[in-house]
């Protein structure tokens, strides 16, 4: 049972956490805007390092489309982890600890999936 001072003492208490690396949301956005561009500037040494089968507007646009996946986070701590995941795969990107196989597995998500009831692999064209 706890005591009425431990009560009054955890009911009124407001949790402040400490913040990763912005300060505020605005920060956390400016982050993202640099990391932005950085891999916007990254594409076109990628695709010709990696020897990718895709032009460097496919990979800007797979950049864009990572980017606005994430787009409705606004906690400025889990904004400053993502960009952090980010840095690290431009770092691994830009020193080629990548193989070609890790890059092109963003470009297969982006497949729609089969159709899997008869309907839909009839009007897909599929065979069942």
């Amino acid at each position: 049972m706890a005591t009425p001072a431990a009560a009054r003492g955890a009911a009124g208490a407001v949790r402040v956490v400490k913040p990763i690396f912005s300060r505020d949301l605005d920060e956390a956005k400016r982050r993202v805007r640099e990391l932005y561009k950085a891999w916007y500037r990254e594409v076109p040494n990628a695709v010709t390092m990696f020897q990718l089968d895709i032009s460097v507007q496919q990979g800007r646009d797979k950049v864009r489309e990572m980017f606005h996946k994430n787009k409705h986070i606004t906690d400025p701590r889990v904004i400053d982890m993502l960009v952090i995941k980010g840095k690290m795969e431009l770092q691994e990107t830009i020193h080629v600890w990548k193989q070609k196989t890790h890059i092109m597995r963003y470009f297969h998500e982006t497949q729609s999936p089969r159709p899997t009831d008869f309907l839909s692999k009839f009007y897909s064209g599929h065979d069942p």
